[in-house]
This record gives C-alpha cells, sequence and structure tokens, in this order.
C-alpha cells in the first residue's frame, strides 16, 4: 500500500504541492476538511486533477487530523493506492431524516458483491438517523462485513454539513466505499471516556432518535435543568454533556449526543436512536479519561490486525472531545501514536458521530463522543 498526503490552508496553500496531471495509480483519495474549503471548487478541482482516476471522497469537518496534528479551516488529502484491494464507490441522496434506514439499503445494494472485506462511509451530519443509516447499511451484508465511518460536521454550528463524491460536494447525502479481497487487513477500536453523573432515567417517550419524556416529563426540560447556563447554548452546548444509553437487558451502553432541540413539543433530537424503554444517564468531561479512551481505542485497533502496525489509520473523533479538551486535543492523536508506531499515516477528522463496532464479537453501529480508529494494511505475499 503506498500512501501520500497533502493539506491546504488558507495560509501557506499547498503543503506539500499537489502534483499536475498526475499518472498516480491511487484509487482511493480521502478528503476532509472544513465546510469553507469544501466548497472552493477549484481546491476539489486540483484534487481531480491530481488523480483522476481515483474515487475521491470525504466530508465537512469540526477539525482536521493529518500525522500527530488537529488542523483547523484545512483541506487534508490522503491518496491510497492499492496493490491487491478492488476499490468501488457509491453514493445516496438523504430526502429526510426518516429516510435514513433506507439509504442504508440502497448503499448496501450498490456495494454487496463477492469479496467485500470492508466499508467506509461519510454521512451527512445534521439530517440523518445514524443508527438507522448503519443498521439499513447491515441489514443486506454478510456477517463478516465490518463498517466504519462518521457522520460530517460543521465547527458545532449544526446548521449544514457537507459530503464529497468524485467531482461534487453537496449536503444531504451519504458515500460509501466497498473494499475487496482478501488481502485487506481491517482493525478498528471505539472508546469514549466521559463520566456519568446523576439518576438513571427511563426513556418513556420516544420516536427513533426523538426522545419527548424521561420517567413522564419533559425531556427538553429536565436536561436544561441538569445543564444550568449552559442550556442557553443548546443544542451546541449539548455537546459537552451527552447521554449514556443502555436497554433493559443490561447490554453495553452506547453513548448518544445532540443534534437539536424542538421548543414546540419540548424535545431533543440526537443522532442516533434513543428507544423506549432504554434507560439514559448524563455524562460530563474527564479530560484523562477523553485521552486514555483514544489509546484504547487505539489498543483495540490494534489488537485486532494481530498487533502488527498497519499502514493507515483513520481516526474519527468526536466534536465534542475537542471542545472539550481544546488546547490539548492533540493529546488524544498522541495517545494513538504511541500504540500504532510512527510508521502509520495518520488522516482523520472531528465528527458528529462515528460508526464501528465496539469489537471483534459486535456489528457496526452508531457512537457518540468517542474515538473511533480504522487501520488498513494489506497482507505480504511470502515468496
Amino acid at each position: 500500500m503506498h500512501i501520500e498526503q497533502y493539506n491546504f490552508t488558507p495560509a501557506r496553500g499547498w503543503h506539500p504541492i499537489l502534483p499536475g496531471q498526475s499518472v498516480s495509480a491511487a484509487q482511493l483519495v480521502l478528503v476532509f476538511g472544513t465546510v469553507e474549503r469544501l466548497r472552493e471548487t477549484d481546491l476539489i478541482r486540483t484534487v481531480r486533477q491530481a488523480y483522476p482516476y481515483a474515487y475521491l471522497v470525504g466530508c465537512s469537518t469540526a477539525g482536521e487530523i493529518q500525522g500527530d496534528q488537529v488542523l483547523d479551516d484545512s483541506l487534508v488529502v490522503t491518496a491510497i493506492t492499492f496493490e491487491k484491494t478492488i476499490v468501488r464507490g457509491a453514493v445516496v441522496s438523504l430526502h429526510e431524516m426518516q429516510d435514513s434506514f433506507h439509504a442504508g439499503v440502497r448503499l448496501a445494494a450498490a456495494l454487496h458483491q463477492d469479496q467485500l472485506a470492508h466499508v467506509l462511509v461519510f454521512s451527512d451530519g445534521t439530517n440523518v438517523n445514524g443508527s438507522e443509516l448503519v443498521r439499513g447499511m447491515l441489514s443486506d451484508f454478510p456477517e463478516d462485513v465490518t463498517v466504519t465511518g462518521g457522520l460530517a460536521a460543521d465547527n458545532a454550528r449544526f446548521e449544514q454539513t457537507l459530503v464529497c463524491f468524485n467531482d461534487e460536494v453537496c449536503d444531504s447525502r451519504i458515500a460509501a466505499i466497498g473494499l475487496y479481497g482478501y488481502d485487506l487487513k481491517v482493525g478498528y477500536g471505539s472508546f469514549g471516556g466521559w463520566d456519568p453523573f446523576g439518576p438513571e432515567r427511563l426513556a418513556t417517550r420516544s420516536n427513533e432518535n426523538i426522545l419527548y419524556e424521561l420517567d413522564g416529563q419533559s425531556a427538553l426540560t429536565l436536561y436544561k435543568k441538569y445543564l444550568g447556563e449552559y442550556a442557553q447554548d443548546l443544542p451546541s452546548s449539548g455537546l459537552l454533556f451527552p447521554l449514556s444509553l443502555r436497554t433493559p437487558t443490561g447490554e453495553r451502553g452506547v453513548v448518544r449526543t445532540i443534534l437539536g432541540i424542538d421548543e414546540t413539543d419540548q424535545s431533543i433530537i440526537f443522532a442516533g436512536d434513543i428507544p423506549e424503554g432504554s434507560y439514559v444517564r448524563l455524562m460530563k468531561a474527564n479530560f484523562d479519561r477523553l485521552i486514555d479512551g483514544a489509546s484504547h481505542a487505539a489498543q483495540s485497533s490494534y489488537e485486532t490486525v494481530g498487533s502488527s502496525a498497519p499502514d493507515l489509520a483513520i481516526l474519527i473523533s468526536c466534536v465534542g472531545r475537542k471542545l472539550v479538551l481544546k488546547q490539548r486535543v492533540e493529546e488524544e492523536v498522541e495517545s494513538v501514536r504511541e500504540i500504532l508506531g510512527q510508521q502509520t499515516v495518520f488522516t482523520g477528522f472531528y465528527s458528529n458521530g462515528e460508526i464501528a463496532p465496539f469489537d471483534l464479537k459486535t456489528q457496526s453501529e452508531l457512537h457518540n463522543q468517542t474515538m473511533t480508529i480504522t487501520t488498513l494494511s494489506e497482507r505480504i505475499t511470502e515468496t
């Protein structure tokens, strides 16, 4: 596997300079950048000219990851040339949030072919139910096919996110890349690091990812009570106080974060499902545990491929973690580096949601407020 990386910032332009009309054999180019940079059609056109034969896919972010750095207001380009792996892409439009499951089904149908090993997905981040999207994709895949990726972000504005697929950058769409072949090695890990506080409460009225009542009370009113002065900055302040969700059967919980609120019906809109009858508990940040969580995710991704250094690591961390860590945000990337080693190329972004399995025994699902890592490498054929 051969990997090239570039970034663009308004201050210094491209670094290093992108090749012109390249004859590169790269099959996949990952593009992560702010809404402002992705809207610059000349930048995307320049990338396309450099890699005319590759699938160009990515999304808008709340921060870009390249190497051990977390960048702001940049465009990070990672071109990947596989030696043995086949790459195919698909994109669908998302007409409304309720279409998320069927959008996942359509993507899966487009990519479901022999030797499918892994799928990378990058979705609109403000108009999607991530849980339903993943559920729709998995409904048409064999159990051994893994799905990882994330929801696009817009620096915690929750206004408009963008997804890039080849020559087009649009909102309300989902792009996916299928990776095919028996020589691809995929690792993954996902971990949070938030501390729960307050009592556990029952979701007494909800509809998919919209929560109306907790313990028979208005969910929004109760949530604002806990937030105190932070309530005036909702929905963005909700990134600092996610919910831990568990089902009545006591399964391992997931974290859910806010995408929006509705003052009319006093409801909270989340990035993924909050099933009726589930139990939720508020969470708050713990600096050291957030960084430790990134390290745990790296260790998990390392172990799933037999504890060998991967060629590429795609780091997708939640925007809420970035808001909490502030100037310490690069420490979570550095903690991943300590596990994976110096030879692994890092790319990624800060997201509105992360998609990955918990571990080898579970299927992919939507997470919030985690550091999620996907590692890629190809098996070396012995002669």
